[in-house]
C-alpha cells in the first residue's frame, strides 16, 4: 500500500517537474502562455509577466516596457508597477473567434532599454453567455391530408454561438399529439430536429395546428431559445420537388463585386398547376448568411450583398429547400468558397524608435525596432523588407516578423544633419503589394565650423539725407553646425570715421545682421565708409569670422544753385551787377556772363540758365550752358538807356532746384555816361520785406485804434449811468433833463437854460443848419413864476418844440463869425472841452464864480428891489457889483458845441459883436413881454 502511494507521489512530482520545465522552456525562448475566460472587465489580470520572464521592471523605470500587437484593437496593456498582464478591453469570444474551435489572441512584449521582444499567446475561454436561437420565431409549415405517418419535415435551426457544452445540445417539441420531434446528427456534429408526423392529418379535423420548438444548450445553468411552428393541412400533393444536384459547390475571389450572383438553385416539381411552383428558402439562416448572402425565393439565384474578406471568413455552408404550394419539399446543400486576393499590403508597425543619434556612435547602433505582417495567406503573405542602398542602415532580424534597424556606419552631421530613413515591405503577391514607413533620425552636432558669410565682401549706395535708423543693408552668415553652435550674432570691428567712431554712424542688428545708420549722411561730407563686420557662432570656444562692408553716399539734390556773379545786393550796398553795353553793339556781342556753381555732384549739378524776365524782351539772350549775356539784336534809338535782366538758374535734379541773378545793363558808350545813368535812376523801391512790416504794424495800428474806441464808450456809459444814480428824483416833470443843468445853493434850486442846438448836417458838404427854440435866446434868466404855477421846465419846453411842426420852429440865419482861436474865447473854457452838451462850464474856477453871481441874484429876488430882468446884459446884478458884472464876463459856454465831421465850432461872439442889433431886438421883446406879464 505504502509502495503504491510513493509510486502515485512519484509521478505526480515527475509531471510537476515536467510543467516547471515546459514554462521554463517557453520563458527561456521568449514565449508566455495564458488563459483566460471571456467576458472579463477591463483590467482584470491575466499573467505576471515580469516574474514569467524574470524582468526587474519596478527597479528599472527607464526600460520602457510595453505591450503590442498586429491586431487594429489593442486587447490587453502592461501594469508599469506590477508587470502584471492585464486586459484594456472587454473580451468577446464570440466576436474574437467567431469561426475557431480553439480562441487564442498574440501580443508581443517590447522592453525598449534592452531592444527585446517576447511572444505572449492568451487562450480566451468560452462561458454560456448566448442562448440557442432560431432564425425564424415563427415557421409556417403546409402539410397534405395524405401525408402518411412517419413522414419527416425538417424544422428551423437554432444556433448557439458558445462551443463545447455550451453550445446546443437538444430539442424539445410540444403542443400537439400528431407530432413528434427526431433529432439527426450530421457528419459534421451538428443537430438538425425535425418534425415527424406520428399520426395521420385529417383537414376536416383541424386545418392548423400550433407547435412549440425549443433548444436547449449545456451550460451551468442551461439557456433555451423557442420557436413557434404553426402546421396547415393542405389538399394531396403526391409530387414533392427535387433539386438537380445534392450539393452546390463555386469558389468565387474576394474581390468579386457586391450584387454579382454567385450561384443559381434549380429544383423540379413533376406535379401541375400550384402544386408544381417552387419556392426556395434557407433550412438555417444566421445572421452571417442573411448580411452576406441574398436567396431570390422565385428564381433561386443566390446574390452577394456584402464584401467578401477572406481573412474574414474562406468558406460559406449552408442548406436551402425547395417547396412546392402543397408543402413537398426536397433539400440540398450549398458551400461557397472564397478564394484569397493579393489585397492587402504589408504592414509596417514601428514598436521602438530613437529620434536622435549622435554623429560619433558606432556602426551597429539600434535605431528602430519593426513589425511586419499580410493579412493574406499563402505566397501572398510573405513578406520581404529592405532599405534604400543610399543610406548607411541596413535591417537585421530579430524574431518571426520583427526585424531591426541599425547604423552601418558612423555618421556625419555635416554631410547630413537628418535621415528619413525608408523601410519597405513587399509580398509576394501578383502583382506584388508594398508598403514603407519613414524614420526621422537627426544627428547631433558638434561645433567643427566656423560661420561663413553669403558674400566674399558687400558692399550698399545709401542716399544723403537719410533718416536716423535707416536699413543699409543685411549681411548675412550661416554655419554648417547646428543648434547652439550655429547661431550666429554679429557685431562691428572697431574703426573711426572722421575722427568718430564708427558705432556712431552705423550699427549692426545682433541676431539678424541688419545694418542700421544712425545719423543722416551728408555726401559733401562723407562719400563712403568702409568697416569690418565679425559672425560669431554660439560654440564652446566660439568660432568666428569677418567680412568687409563698403558704403556708398548717394549724392541727392539738396542744393540749390549758388550765384557767384553778379553778387547779390547787399542792404545799402547800392548798385551790384551793373554791365555796360555799347549802342552800337552787334548781335551775339558778349555782355556778361552769370557764374554759379552747384554743392552737388553729376547730374545734381549740371545747370542751366535761362532769361525769366528783361526791360526789353528780345534785346538779349542768354546761352543756356555757358550763362554769357548776348545781344540779340543791336540796341536801337528807343531802347531804354537801362535795363534788368533777371537769369534764372537750375540744376538737372529731380526736383529741379533754381537760383536767380539780377543783371543791369545800361546802353552807354563809355563809362561816364554810364555813371550819369545810374546817378539819374531812381532810388531802388522799398524792398518786399519792408512792405511786408509795414502791412503789419497798419494792421496792429487799427486792432489798438477799434480796443480804444470799445473802452472809450464803456467809460462814457459808466460815467452817464454814475450821474444818473448821482441825481435825485424830484418829480416826474424833471425826467430826462441833464444833472449838469441843475445847481443847489443854501437849498435854492436855480435852473439855467442853455441854448439847444439841432444841427444837421450832410456827408459832402459843410452847411449847417441851426434851430434854437423860441425862449432861448435872451440873455437874462426868467422871472419866477408865482407860487400856485409851476415853473415851466426845459424838457417839458423842448418836448413842446419837438412836438411841433418842423416850420413852426423859426429858422436862426447861420452865424458868419463863429470860429475863434482859442486865446478869444472868453473863461478858462475856452481852452479847455466842456461837457458833452458844451453847455456848462468844466472847471472849479468858473463854477464858483457863476455859483456867487446865481446867489446875488436870488437875495435881490427875495427883497423885491430887482428882477432878474432888470437890465440888459446884467442878469440884475449891476446894483450890487456895478456895471462891471456884465454877461460877457459870464463865460459864454454855448462856444463848446462841435459839430462831427467838421472843425467849426459854435460861439455867441456875432451877439456880442453886434450889441444894437441883436441885444436890442431882443431887449424890445423882452419888453414886450413883461407888460404882457403885468
Amino acid at each position: 500500500m505504502c509502495a503504491a502511494r510513493e509510486g502515485r507521489w512519484g509521478r505526480r512530482q515527475r509531471a510537476l517537474l515536467c510543467c516547471v520545465l515546459v514554462a521554463a522552456w517557453e520563458a527561456a525562448c521568449g514565449q508566455l502562455r495564458y488563459s483566460v475566460p471571456e467576458e472579463l472587465p477591463k483590467g482584470s489580470f491575466v499573467g505576471d509577466v515580469a516574474k514569467d520572464l524574470a524582468l526587474q521592471l519596478a527597479a528599472n523605470r527607464d526600460s520602457g516596457a510595453r505591450v503590442v500587437s498586429a491586431d487594429r484593437t489593442q486587447y490587453f496593456a502592461l501594469h508599469a508597477n506590477s508587470g502584471h498582464l492585464v486586459t484594456a478591453e472587454r473580451l468577446d469570444r464570440e466576436l474574437l473567434c467567431r469561426l475557431v474551435e480553439r480562441c487564442v489572441l498574440h501580443c508581443e512584449l517590447i522592453v525598449e532599454g534592452e531592444m527585446k521582444v517576447y511572444e505572449i499567446e492568451v487562450e480566451i475561454t468560452d462561458i454560456n453567455d448566448n442562448a440557442p436561437s432560431f432564425g425564424e420565431a415563427e415557421k409556417e409549415l403546409r402539410m397534405s391530408e395524405t401525408s402518411a405517418p412517419g413522414s419527416r419535415f425538417p424544422l428551423v435551426e437554432a444556433h448557439d454561438p458558445d462551443v463545447g457544452v455550451n453550445s446546443l445540445q437538444s430539442y424539445e417539441l410540444s403542443g400537439d399529439e400528431h407530432f413528434s420531434l427526431s433529432v439527426q446528427v450530421g457528419a459534421d456534429g451538428e443537430k438538425r430536429p425535425e418534425l415527424v408526423l406520428a399520426k395521420a392529418l385529417d383537414r376536416e379535423e383541424a386545418v392548423f395546428h400550433e407547435l412549440v420548438l425549443r433548444a436547449i444548450d449545456g451550460g451551468e445553468p442551461s439557456r433555451t431559445g423557442t420557436a413557434r411552428i404553426r402546421v396547415s393541412v393542405l389538399d394531396a400533393n403526391d409530387n414533392a420537388p427535387v433539386f438537380s444536384q445534392a450539393v452546390y459547390a463555386v469558389r468565387v475571389p474576394e474581390d468579386v463585386p457586391v450584387g454579382s450572383t454567385l450561384l443559381t438553385l434549380t429544383a423540379t416539381d413533376s406535379d401541375e398547376g400550384l402544386n408544381s411552383e417552387v419556392k426556395y428558402s434557407v433550412i438555417k439562416l444566421t445572421a452571417e448568411l442573411r448580411d452576406n448572402f441574398f436567396l431570390d425565393p422565385e428564381t433561386g439565384s443566390i446574390r452577394l450583398l456584402r464584401s467578401l474578406d477572406f481573412e474574414e471568413g474562406d468558406s460559406y455552408e449552408f442548406r436551402v429547400q425547395a417547396r412546392d404550394s402543397g408543402e413537398l419539399f426536397d433539400t440540398a446543400t450549398v458551400s461557397i468558397s472564397v478564394t484569397d486576393v493579393n489585397d492587402n499590403a504589408p504592414e509596417i508597425s514601428v514598436r521602438s524608435a530613437l529620434s536622435e543619434i549622435s554623429e560619433d556612435a558606432p556602426s551597429g547602433t539600434v535605431v528602430a525596432l519593426l513589425h511586419v505582417q499580410d493579412r493574406d495567406s499563402g505566397a501572398n503573405g510573405e513578406v520581404r523588407c529592405s532599405v534604400v542602398e543610399s543610406v548607411p542602415f541596413r535591417l537585421e532580424r530579430a524574431l518571426d516578423n520583427y526585424y531591426s534597424v541599425v547604423t552601418a556606419r558612423e555618421l556625419d552631421r555635416e554631410e547630413v544633419s537628418e535621415y528619413n530613413v525608408t523601410v519597405w515591405a513587399s509580398d509576394g503577391g501578383s502583382p506584388s503589394l508594398r508598403s514603407s514607413a519613414v524614420l526621422a533620425l537627426r544627428v547631433l552636432d558638434v561645433n567643427d565650423n566656423a560661420p561663413v558669410f553669403a558674400e566674399a565682401r558687400y558692399s550698399a549706395r545709401l542716399p544723403e539725407n537719410n533718416a536716423e535708423g535707416a536699413l543699409v543693408l543685411t549681411v548675412r552668415a550661416w554655419d554648417a553646425d547646428w543648434g547652439q553652435n550655429a547661431r550666429v550674432r554679429y557685431r562691428l570691428a572697431e574703426g573711426r570715421v572722421r575722427g568718430a567712431p564708427l558705432s556712431s554712424y552705423v550699427s549692426v542688428q545682433a541676431e539678424t545682421g541688419a545694418l542700421y545708420a544712425l545719423r543722416s549722411f551728408d555726401y559733401e561730407e562723407v562719400r563712403e565708409v568702409g568697416l569690418w563686420v565679425r559672425a560669431e557662432d554660439g560654440g564652446a570656444p566660439a568660432l568666428s569670422s569677418n567680412v568687409s562692408v563698403r558704403l556708398l553716399i548717394v549724392d541727392e539734390n539738396d542744393n540749390a544753385p549758388q550765384v557767384l556773379y553778379p553778387p547779390a545786393a547787399a542792404a545799402g550796398a547800392g548798385w551790384t551787377g551793373v554791365e555796360l553795353a555799347p549802342r552800337s553793339a552787334e548781335p551775339g556781342a558778349l555782355v556778361a556772363k552769370v557764374v554759379a556753381v552747384d554743392a552737388d555732384a553729376g547730374q545734381n549739378a549740371w545747370l542751366s540758365y535761362e532769361l525769366a524776365k528783361a526791360t526789353e524782351p528780345g534785346l538779349f539772350r542768354v546761352g543756356l550752358h555757358s550763362g554769357e549775356v548776348r545781344t540779340a539784336r543791336s540796341p536801337l534809338a528807343r531802347d531804354a538807356p537801362r535795363h534788368s535782366l533777371v537769369v534764372v538758374v537750375k540744376d538737372q535734379g529731380r526736383p529741379a532746384l533754381s537760383a536767380t541773378a539780377t543783371l543791369t545793363v545800361v546802353l552807354a558808350e563809355s563809362v561816364a555816361e554810364l555813371l550819369s545813368e545810374l546817378g539819374s535812376a531812381a532810388a531802388p523801391a522799398e524792398p518786399a520785406g519792408s512792405l511786408t512790416r509795414w502791412l503789419v504794424l497798419a494792421v496792429a495800428a487799427v486792432s489798438c485804434l477799434f480796443l480804444a474806441f470799445l473802452l472809450l464808450l464803456l467809460a462814457l456809459r459808466l460815467r452817464r449811468w454814475r450821474r444818473s444814480q448821482l441825481l435825485p428824483p424830484a418829480s416826474g416833470a424833471l425826467r430826462g433833463v441833464p444833472a449838469s443843468h441843475f445847481v443847489g445853493i443854501d437849498g435854492v434850486r436855480a435852473f439855467l437854460h442853455s441854448y439847444s442846438h439841432e444841427v444837421s448836417l450832410t456827408a459832402d458838404s459843410r452847411k449847417s443848419q441851426r434851430r434854437w427854440a423860441a425862449d432861448s435866446c435872451c440873455n437874462t434868466l426868467p422871472a419866477r413864476p408865482p407860487p400856485d404855477k409851476a415853473a415851466p421846465l426845459l424838457g417839458e419846453d423842448a418836448a413842446g418844440a419837438r412836438g411841433a411842426p418842423p416850420d413852426a420852429l423859426p429858422q436862426a440865419q447861420p452865424n458868419t463869425d463863429w470860429r475863434f482861436s482859442q486865446t478869444q474865447r472868453p473863461g478858462t473854457s475856452g481852452s479847455q472841452n466842456g461837457e458833452e452838451g458844451g453847455a456848462w462850464p468844466n472847471n472849479q474856477f468858473d463854477t464858483e464864480m457863476l455859483q456867487a453871481m446865481i446867489l446875488a441874484s436870488a437875495n435881490e429876488a427875495a427883497d423885491g428891489n430887482s428882477t432878474l430882468g432888470g437890465s440888459t446884459g446884467t442878469m440884475g446884478l449891476s446894483a450890487r457889483y456895478g456895471p462891471q458884472f456884465t454877461l460877457q464876463h459870464v463865460p459864454d459856454y454855448r462856444q463848446n458845441v462841435y459839430i462831427p465831421g467838421s472843425t467849426a465850432t459854435l460861439t455867441n461872439a456875432a451877439g456880442k459883436s453886434n450889441a444894437k442889433g441883436s441885444s436890442g431886438g431882443n431887449k424890445k421883446k423882452s419888453g414886450k413881454k413883461e407888460k404882457e406879464k403885468k
